[in-house]
Formats: C-alpha cells, structure tokens, sequence
C-alpha cells in the first residue's frame, strides 16, 4: 500500500495542486537566459525554489532547490523531495524528505509565447528514497 501511495504521488506531475502545504517562495516568472520550466498550471518559472511534482494531489514537492545550472541545453539543482508515505492512507500520511539532484532536459519552442521550456524531469534520490521508489524517476513536464 505504501509503495502503492508513493508511486502514485511521485507518478503524477499533471493537474490541480489541492493539499501540499506551500512555503515556498515565489519563483522567477520572467526569462533570464535558458528555456523555463512550467508549473502545474503551465507558467513559466525560472530557478525556482520549490516546485510542485504532484500537481494532482500535492503528495510529492521538489523543496530547497539550488540551481549550479541553467542554461539553453539544462539546468540542475540539489535539494529535497518532499513525499507524503500515506500511512496508513494518503490523508492521513507523513511527509518525508529526501535529499534529490533535479535535471531538467529536453527544451523546446512553445507555440504560444515563444520561449523555449524544458519537457522532461528527472529526479535522482541521492541518500534514501521513498519505498519501492527507484533511484532516478523522470517525468514529462507541461508543455
């Protein structure tokens, strides 16, 4: 069940975020140099501090991010994923943090602005990870 709750939360980087707590603060919304990386309502964000995985539920937060990189190939960042273990069930789980490196790959031209946005993700687990979690997961992003 638990590996269950975790995938799931880790497996849905698409929708409307409802229950994660927010305490992170506001990411770059202009261009500065490098494709953007979309939110889970498709704005665009530059080196953000947090960023929402689990748009759908709120059960999986990249927290604590600290970009070395960002340029028009990739950016990278260290920090944390913030994962609730849904036990015993989801709404009534813990959050647990997970020290992470973020890559973000994949840039192409958006129809509508014109600024080039990353399309995939890809967090690897650098010291423990949710349970049945692999070591690198790599999502699609909003594009």
């Amino acid at each position: 069940m638990v590996t269950l709750c975790a995938a799931a939360a880790l497996a849905a980087p698409l929708g409307a975020a409802s229950a994660a707590p927010a305490t992170e603060p506001e990411p770059q919304r202009h261009r500065t140099g490098g494709p953007v990386l979309p939110d889970c309502q498709g704005r665009p964000e530059v080196r953000p501090g947090a960023y929402l995985l689990a748009c759908g539920d709120g059960n999986s937060r990249l927290d604590s991010l600290r970009w070395s990189r960002w340029d028009a190939r990739a950016a990278v960042a260290q920090g944390v994923n913030v994962v609730n273990d849904c036990v015993p069930y989801c709404a009534a789980g813990t959050f647990r943090s997970y020290p992470v490196t973020v890559r973000l790959e994949a840039p192409a031209g958006d129809r509508g602005a014109g600024e080039p946005r990353f399309t995939r993700i890809s967090v690897t687990y650098t010291d423990g990870r949710p349970a049945g979690a692999p070591r690198t997961v790599s999502y699609p992003l909003p594009g």
